[in-house]
């Protein structure tokens, strides 16, 4: 969230009431939308919508080659050009691709290994403070992280290129990884040689690093289940210790995003798209800017996949030197990774017809549905495994994808609790020490780098997970599976 005039919240008479928890902005609320929005909001989330958040959807809505709606998930808040928690889908022969819609942290995402500990099995071992504090400083995070790996450019290359496979195949994992990341942790478009040298400096001292900010490493206990068969498929149950990581493709990403936003913008002069706001920077689709982006994006894509790769296989480390017990023994498989921030060239149903459009996904996670081949074959007849982090202070969920899912929304879902406060003012608002304490007699256990990066994270900055998730559940678009709570966390 922005800390500007945005945070003006919307008057409900603008828009159209069109289902429960499903709003509509018309084609008439501002000139030159194309599509109407679709807000999917419960009306307490309503109610803390912020008016540029709303105008952002709109804006979208005037891109050429739009899809049906520009769409907002649950956790929707104020972000550059696109909102967080949008969701929109262009024509491949008509539509428009932008940096706006991705994000600048291209693949910030989260994966959950599960394990065969229960929060009981952990205490002989030593504290859960202990774990933490191990997990803290094997993986490296925070502001300027560096890599305990130092990657070389010809295998920076192969990292943009492959993602998670290179990761794998150089010893940070097990091939089963491979398959349980969305779209086996790569996208095949990713072209190393449109990365620009400065995003190459900038990516190989950061492979494997959690980062900052949003960023987190979480050991996490299942205290509820909502659907048995789901969750059996998935391999969990109620009681089991899981592994939550949660960040994206670091420096990199974010000087691949920053060398295109300036391309584009003169591509949409170029090409005579006119912008309601700048931050729209986009070009037509086939135009070389848009693929050359597009295959730039790609690999930063693959880099996050391949980064959140290294950090499993150090969390698998630690927990086998903390327990003396192998990863197998310890059970310590990877249940899913997904993307939120990426745009993807997909086949969806419009209007009954079959067509390939590019579906920009910022702050959203794709929940595809059962009988998808783009879902793990052991999920198949479940859906896609759709995780949902809370904050560090409350609950994480993972639901499953639905066929009304790619009916109403691309296949897409809501990616987190979403922000309330902007960091600054949660930073003049909290106190890290005191943040720290008071989630120590809930329970959890924080470690983070510094008392200041805590306060811009405390609960209180964020939306209610539990109201987010209830969205997208009581819409359809993903079906509740587990419920797990922190129980240690690790910040940037």
């Amino acid at each position: 969230m922005s800390d500007n005039d945005n945070i003006e919240k919307v008057n409900k008479n603008v828009l159209k009431h069109v289902d429960t928890n499903v709003w509509e902005i018309p084609t008439t609320y501002q000139p030159n939308m194309r599509v109407p929005g679709r807000l999917f909001l419960s009306d307490t989330l309503l109610g803390s919508l912020e008016v540029g958040a709303m105008k952002q959807v709109a804006n979208v809505a005037t891109l050429p080659g739009i899809q049906k709606y520009s769409m907002a998930m649950p956790d929707v808040h104020y972000g550059y050009g696109f909102p967080i928690g949008g969701v929109a889908a262009f024509d491949e022969d008509e539509g428009v691709i932008s940096p706006g819609g991705v994000g600048f942290d291209i693949n910030c995402g989260v994966r959950l290994l599960r394990t065969n500990l229960t929060q009981e099995d952990m205490m002989p071992h030593g504290s859960k403070h202990d774990l933490i504090e191990k997990l803290f400083h094997n993986v490296p995070s925070g502001v300027g992280s560096k890599s305990n790996y130092r990657a070389s450019n010809s295998e920076l290359a192969d990292v943009f290129k492959h993602g998670v496979r290179w990761a794998v195949e150089n010893g940070f994992g097990v091939e089963a990884d491979i398959e349980h990341c969305e779209g086996g942790g790569c996208i095949e478009a990713a072209d190393p040689t449109k990365v620009s040298e400065r995003a190459y400096k900038r990516g190989r001292p950061q492979i494997g690093t959690l980062g900052s900010g949003n960023h987190f490493l979480e050991i996490q206990v299942i205290d509820k289940v909502y659907d048995e068969a789901a969750a059996k498929a998935f391999g969990l149950c109620e009681g089991m210790v899981t592994v939550m990581v949660h960040c994206g493709s670091r420096g990199a990403g974010h000087q691949i995003c920053d060398d295109n936003i300036g391309i584009l913008r003169k591509a949409a002069v170029k090409y005579g798209i006119d912008l309601v706001d700048k931050q729209l920077a986009c070009a037509p689709i086939q135009s070389k800017e848009a693929q050359d982006y597009f295959a730039a994006m790609s690999a930063a894509a693959n880099y996050a996949w391949a980064n959140r790769q290294m950090i499993t296989h150090w969390v698998r480390e630690t927990f086998e030197s903390h327990f003396s017990m192998d990863a197998d023994e310890l059970g310590m498989d990877l249940v899913y990774d997904v993307a939120h921030n990426v745009a993807k060239r997909e086949e969806h149903v419009i209007d009954g017809i079959r067509k390939n459009v590019y579906v920009h996904r910022k702050g959203a996670t794709r929940a595809f549905p059962p009988g998808h081949s783009d879902v793990p074959s052991a999920y198949r007849d479940v859906g896609q495994p759709v995780i949902i982090p809370g904050s560090m202070g409350t609950a994480s969920y993972v639901l499953h994808g639905t066929q009304a899912a790619m009916e109403l929304t691309f296949g897409s879902a809501c990616h987190g609790a979403g922000r309330a406060l902007s960091r600054k003012k949660a930073d003049h608002q909290f106190d890290g020490n005191e943040l720290v304490a008071n989630l120590e007699k809930q329970g959890i256990t924080i470690r983070g780098t510094n008392p200041h990066s805590l306060a811009e994270e405390a609960p209180e900055a964020y939306k209610s997970s539990s109201d987010v998730v209830n969205v997208v559940h009581d819409c359809g678009i993903a079906k509740k599976v587990v419920r797990m709570r922190p129980i240690a966390v690790a910040k940037g």
